[in-house]
């Protein structure tokens, strides 16, 4: 339980330092989105480099009725919130295949789609905690 909280702490501390830092980004076919500025833009990950079984959190501008993020085989589609910047939090499959992937972003209110890069890592990565065992 302890360490479900500290986790818990932890990923919303990532999230409020990480708008304030750039990470890697992209927009759809390298430009604005046409269309009068509506669909996803700026997307980022965070982290870039991922462990299977581990989560990874992804932003976007644009979709200010929330949207949808995906990566066939590598995580199932989940939902961006709506507002200036959506975010998603995505698990990777403990099954999913380590090397460079990519996924997608599309807003409800909007056909364009944006891609980005990401990396999955081989193994679970170091398992922590609080406490004894």
């Amino acid at each position: 339980m302890r360490a479900s909280r500290a986790l818990a702490v932890t990923a919303a501390a990532f999230a409020v330092v990480g708008l304030g830092i750039p990470f890697a980004s992209a927009n759809p076919a390298g430009g604005p989105p046409s269309g009068g500025g509506n669909g996803p833009s700026n997307v980022t990950v965070n982290p870039y480099s991922v462990h299977q079984g581990s989560t990874m959190q992804v932003s976007a501008a644009g979709c200010g009725r929330g949207g949808t993020v995906w990566s066939h085989g590598n995580f199932p589609q989940t939902n961006l919130s709506a507002g200036s910047i959506g975010f998603a939090t995505v698990r990777i499959f403990n099954h999913a295949s380590p090397g460079h992937h990519t996924l997608s972003v599309k807003c409800h209110d909007n056909s364009l789609v944006a891609t980005h890069r990401f990396t999955i890592l081989d193994g679970r990565g170091a398992e922590g905690g609080l406490g004894a065992r």
